[in-house]
């Protein structure tokens, strides 16, 4: 195993034997808190959300509390400390916080958040530590603050061009008392030497040359492995089972059984085979005899859920957002229909869900590839009988995350089997566990209904949505909407009457987030239904959406205190540049067509158009895909293209193929045979417009995937004059 980052404590000991340093913490509420290190602080009562360290040997350490997952953190975060630092970026060393929520209290990685909640307190951390530096060598030259100025690591005599290095003055900087909040001077916007300019990740070399530490690659002196043996059905338990023929098999150890966890971690329990390989785990679990009691949904199909989605629907949904009179203006109006289906929708990470977890009399240690070290460190620490801080988890890169690694089935499962073998193991989940016994997106059906006047301008907007519901599996005190209405409930377009109600449809399929949650599902049927709306008016779908954008305004969410809500002249601004960057309304080759869509997410804006063909076989082909994407201050123009350009490949491969389907109460998807992914040469070409922006840095991990289904879903009605309103668009067979 490669050498584990330091702990804060290990990290901040270093003082004492290599020297001083300045050493900063702070907080997502902005308080901040420096120490020497020669002595060894202790943290204050408040939580921290990083550490900032300054170096006798001009090495600039970030101790943060998120995961890397394939965002860029690693470098972004660096890029924005350095910045106002004023140190080379590149000579800012990330390393993983310990899982201490008592000091880092935001140790998860989701919702598009890594930067966005990060930015402000970096950029200030950065500046403070710059101040102090500087007063230290104000200090020593015994000059006027204005005669100083920081570059490069160091501070400069503007008089004297004396200069002295960071190294220098951490000793000194770190005795100053810390400037008052609010007091140290940031940068402006046209002053950014790394802000704002393109990039190579830090992680490209290691990724591409096989030397970064994945999941799978965790290797602990006298490990065994283990896979398990899942009841195929959902809720499904082990009757009994004959593991004679799986212990004769080469390199298998033990076989015995695992058990289910509901509360809180929904693990699904089964037959546990370890063995001194993978290969031979998985030899070992074939030869097992199982006899399963399939449960009580083992009637569960996808056509009796689809029979249950049309008997809600009958009735009205619960009301989360009624402005007007909408059953007034629909009565007296030229109506709209349509019904939109999704599907449920599998992560299908790269990397199938591993863990590696060394046991100990009072103190684990685990190898994760997790978004969330501490779920992983609590759901282990209570199969081991410990305390949370017994528990060292070691956060590793994950191949793929999407929402899924932010789950505890498979930390659990392996605290169990090291609980009973004894010695470290690594349990191995394959792409079949991976696809089977998946957290699925929820599946969806949106009524929707739109009314138009005399002068066929929208008058009324009703959308019915109907859905297996996260809050309703995960968390059932919470309201069942509250996971589901993301992107619906703050519809931008300036309908004198709209009504959003949402009625939960009961399943034994688990669901969980999954790569932009809700809006993407929400997206689909929004920005579908308003081309629909579009051509019922015969207006061009551009020029329809720019003018129910107007006038600017601010669209709050009415269950959030929060979030800002969503800018219809941002959103208008995208739109605009999309429609002009892709040529819209220009002519195109024979048998193509565009389509577009536009959708704020994680406080994120963005167009898309898609450009659009039609197979011999009748299946679509997109071949060219134009997005302008509003996310505030792009703090690595080539990562935010590169974060967009996942998002619209990871949507279009659910769009074009996605569906988990189910029968006799299982999944009937196992690879990637039968739940396609996106193939290089299917791949459009993409082009990303980053709009300049003063707004603070949004999410952009996730605000890619919502608007190229319905992007594409438009253009082939452009192409064909036919609506395609369920997905995928391509039914596997």
């Amino acid at each position: 195993m490669a050498a584990m980052p330091a702990n804060r404590r290990e990290f901040l000991q270093t003082g004492v034997t290599t020297g001083a340093a300045l050493v900063i913490g702070f907080s997502l509420p902005g308080k901040l808190w420096a120490a020497q290190e020669t002595q060894t602080p202790k943290p204050p009562i408040s939580p921290f959300e990083a550490w900032v360290h300054v170096g006798d040997d001009d090495r600039v350490k970030l101790i943060v509390a998120k995961s890397e997952i394939g965002q860029g953190i690693k470098t972004t975060l660096p890029m924005i400390l350095a910045e106002e630092l004023e140190v080379d970026w590149k000579q800012v060393e990330v390393q993983q916080a310990e899982t201490r929520p008592d000091i880092y209290p935001h140790l998860g990685t989701g919702g598009s958040s890594s930067t966005r909640t990060t930015y402000a307190d970096l950029r200030t951390a950065g500046a403070t530590a710059r101040e102090m530096l500087i007063s230290a060598a104000v200090a020593q030259w015994n000059v006027p603050r204005e005669q100083c100025y920081a570059e490069d690591g160091a501070v400069i005599n503007r008089q004297s061009n004396a200069r002295l290095k960071y190294s220098q003055l951490v000793a000194s900087a770190s005795r100053l008392p810390i400037p008052p909040a609010g007091q140290v001077p940031l940068k402006k916007r046209a002053d950014f030497k790394i802000i704002g300019h393109s990039t190579v990740r830090v992680d490209a070399e290691p990724k591409s040359n096989g030397t970064a530490q994945f999941g799978l690659d965790a290797r602990v002196t006298g490990m065994v492995y283990a896979v398990i043996a899942r009841c195929p059905t959902f809720g499904g338990r082990v009757k009994n089972f004959d593991a004679a023929k799986a212990k004769a098999s080469h390199g298998v150890l033990a076989v015995f059984p695992v058990e289910a966890v509901a509360k809180d971690v929904h693990s699904a329990g089964g037959i546990a085979v370890v063995a001194d390989s993978t290969w031979a785990a998985m030899q070992g679990r074939r030869a097992l005899v199982i006899d399963w009691d399939n449960g009580a949904h083992a009637s569960e199909s996808s056509e009796s859920l689809r029979n249950a989605f049309e008997s809600a629907a009958r009735q009205p949904g619960k009301p989360v957002r009624n402005d007007g009179e909408v059953e007034k203006a629909l009565a007296g109006a030229k109506l709209i229909e349509a019904v939109y289906e999704v599907p449920f929708l599998a992560h299908a990470t790269m990397e199938p869900m591993n863990i590696t977890a060394a046991p100990g009399a009072d103190r684990w240690e685990v190898w994760a590839p997790t978004q969330s070290p501490q779920w992983v460190q609590t759901s282990i620490a209570a199969e081991a009988g410990l305390k949370p801080e017994q528990v060292i988890v070691h956060t590793l890169l994950s191949g793929g995350g999407f929402g899924r690694r932010y789950m505890a089935d498979f930390p659990t499962e392996v605290a169990q089997i090291a609980k009973v073998v004894g010695k470290p193991v690594q349990l191995v989940w394959t792409r079949d566990d991976d696809m089977q016994h998946d957290f699925y997106r929820p599946a969806a059906h949106h009524h929707m209904s739109g009314a138009l006047d005399a002068q066929s301008r929208p008058l009324a907007w009703r959308h019915h949505l109907l859905s297996t519901s996260i809050n309703a599996f995960w968390h059932p005190e919470e309201p069942a909407h509250a996971s589901e209405i993301d992107g619906a409930l703050t519809l931008p377009y300036n309908f004198p009457n709209l009504r959003l109600e949402y009625t939960p449809v009961a399943s034994s399929v688990p669901v969980a987030w999954w790569r932009s949650v809700a809006d993407a599902m929400n997206a689909f049927a929004t920005e579908s239904f308003i081309d629909e709306l579009a051509a019922a008016a015969k207006t061009d779908p551009v020029q329809f959406r720019m003018q129910l954008l107007d006038p600017a305004r601010m669209v709050k969410d009415p269950e959030s205190k929060d979030d800002p809500g969503v800018s219809t002249a941002r959103l208008k601004r995208v739109l605009q540049t999309a429609a002009e960057k892709s040529g819209w309304g220009s002519p195109l080759p024979k048998g193509r067509a565009r389509g577009v869509a536009c959708h704020s997410s994680f406080r994120s804006y963005v167009a898309e158009v898609a450009e659009v063909s039609l197979n011999d076989d009748g299946s679509p082909r997109v071949h060219r895909v134009v997005a302008a994407v509003d996310c505030g201050v792009v703090i690595n123009p080539d990562g935010a293209r590169s974060q967009t350009e996942g998002g619209i490949g990871y949507g279009l491969a659910a769009a074009l193929y996605g569906a988990i389907t189910v029968a006799n109460g299982a999944v009937m998807q196992k690879n990637f045979d039968g739940y396609r992914v996106l193939r290089m040469n299917e791949m459009p070409e993409i082009e990303v417009h980053l709009l300049e922006s003063d707004e603070a840095p949004s999410g952009l991990g996730e605000p890619g995937v919502p608007p190229i289904a319905p992007a594409v879903a438009n253009a082939l009605f452009a192409l064909t004059g036919k609506r395609h309103r369920s997905l995928p668009f391509v039914v596997q067979g």
